[in-house]
């Protein structure tokens, strides 16, 4: 079955699980910072490796993050990307805090800005495979989140290499996160590496088969 190629109803219905999971995170994260957050799903698409660094940016761009290990009948991999700058955003929004920075002056790591977006991270990761785990009755279960700040090449290399023999695709989920206080909104991404079999598996459950 070619990825690249599914029809307008198959990437509907990847899109709205992306949408459900994006509304789930947006109450999730309104709880968490006592504000209204909308989170909205401008683009959902399954590409090839080889197009994932120009997606993000370039092997040698810089980015923030934080990754997960999915466990369960359809595991495999996930990150969340931002640049530094929208990473940066996104903790001083979320801690109320204009001054947070990801590092110290000396160039140490800043621990509570980093736990502020791993917190992110479990919110959002959780909310979109649950959103995925509800459509396709398939048990799937998040690592805890581990955090790194590199160039994107050296970041998904480590994924990519490791699933890279069973299948040549991935699905990455556009995000971007309004409220009333972010002038023009902050954008992640959330890219899912499904490990060996885990695509065929998920396809099977949504009713997409190979001869589509």
């Amino acid at each position: 079955m070619n990825y690249n190629h599914l029809s307008t109803i198959q990437l509907d219905a990847l899109r709205e699980i992306g949408n459900i999971g994006a509304g789930n995170a947006a109450t999730s994260m309104s709880k968490l910072i006592n504000e209204k957050i909308d989170m909205q799903v401008p683009n959902v698409s399954i590409i090839e490796f080889d197009e994932v660094m120009d997606m993000i940016g370039g092997a040698e761009s810089l980015v923030v993050a934080i990754l997960f290990q999915i466990q369960g009948e359809a595991p495999g991999m996930v990150y969340l990307l931002f640049t530094v700058d929208e990473a940066e955003s996104l903790v001083k929004h979320i801690t109320s805090n204009s001054k947070q920075r990801l590092f110290h002056e000396d160039g140490t790591c800043n621990d509570f800005a980093i736990s502020a977006l791993k917190e992110t991270g479990n919110i959002l990761a959780g909310s979109y495979l649950s959103a995925l785990s509800d459509f396709t009755n398939l048990n799937m279960n998040t690592s805890i989140p581990h955090f790194s700040v590199d160039m994107a090449g050296a970041i998904l290399s480590v994924g990519l290499l490791e699933i890279s023999h069973a299948t040549d695709y991935a699905i990455i989920i556009d995000t971007k996160i309004n409220d009333a206080n972010l002038k023009n909104g902050i954008n992640g991404q959330f890219l899912f590496l499904p490990g060996p079999e885990s695509f065929e598996k998920i396809f099977r459950a949504l009713g997409i088969n190979e001869n589509e």
